[in-house]
């Protein structure tokens, strides 16, 4: 049998045509198939290993799986998310998101609405980390209502975070108080930009939740619109936006009364985030 440190030098090579960190990959996958801690894996690499598992995991990543739909839990904000196709993988951009949900609010109290959910990766690390928060997380997809609430369980929120099946506002109760801040990580792809978005993405993850119109800012326009009926005089609009996009987003937030629009960058330098404060009277 090879060992551990074979297994890993072989499935890297393997790995480099899908993917940007293959090593990574690697062991991720055989940590998974071995149920070992990565210290645990790396700290026998002379061990011989059986790999049969391995290689059946290898082969899905080397066809251009996402590892995060293999491995069904993706670490966000430093917490275990589960997830699952076709849902959209949270991805490292998204973090900054919730840290502007969270410099703006502090420890709470606060009432924040997260539209798009997803896998609830969003609501779950606000409220993880505002302990004085509520969130009530919308999506318009069952499926992923399901999924989202099964991470609220899991981290053992279900006393502040409530997740309800509707498009965008369309979900929140009628009567329902105005909320301190409201967020998204919306569909913000240009419809013409689908095409050179990268295989894995194209063939394992949802459409419905990346491309928006033809400037993939048609959520971003629904969101904006609506958010005035449902947010509080001085409460936050958070979202995160594409490359490019800053300028048209800040003439839409502006337009509809938004004030202090800013945007905080990813690292890559690029802004991700839009924030905007209410204007009283709007």
């Amino acid at each position: 049998m090879p060992t551990v440190a074979e297994t890993l030098q072989r499935a890297e090579q393997r790995l480099a045509a899908v993917s940007e960190t293959p090593r990574l990959d690697a062991e991720l996958l055989l940590m998974h198939a071995l149920g070992r801690t990565r210290g645990g894996l790396l700290s026998r690499l002379s061990e011989a290993v059986e790999t049969v598992e391995f290689e059946f995991l290898l082969a899905r990543r080397a066809a251009g799986e996402p590892i995060a739909h293999i491995l069904g839990t993706w670490e966000f904000f430093s917490l275990e998310i589960e997830v699952e196709p076709p849902v959209l993988v949270p991805r490292p951009e998204t973090e900054h998101l919730v840290e502007a949900v969270i410099e703006f609010i502090g420890a709470g109290p606060a009432r924040v609405l997260e539209l798009c959910t997803g896998t609830g990766c969003v609501a779950v690390a606000i409220a993880k980390n505002a302990p004085g928060t509520r969130v009530l997380a919308t999506d318009r997809e069952p499926h992923y209502v399901e999924l989202a609430r099964r991470n609220v369980t899991r981290h053992g929120l279900g006393e502040r975070v409530h997740v309800a099946a509707g498009d965008l506002f369309a979900a929140v109760p009628a009567g329902e108080p105005p909320f301190d801040v409201i967020c998204a990580n919306p569909p913000y792809v240009a419809a013409g930009d689908w095409a050179g978005l990268s295989e894995t993405i194209r063939r394992y993850e949802d459409p419905g939740a990346l491309i928006s119109g033809e400037d993939g800012l048609d959520c971003v326009r629904r969101i904006v619109a609506g958010a005035g009926d449902h947010l509080g005089p001085g409460g936050l609009l958070a979202m995160e936006i594409g490359q490019g996009q800053a300028g048209a987003v800040r003439n839409i937030m502006e337009a509809a009364g938004y004030a202090k629009v800013r945007f905080g960058r990813d690292l890559a330098g690029i802004d991700r985030i839009a924030c905007g404060v209410l204007a009283e009277g709007c």
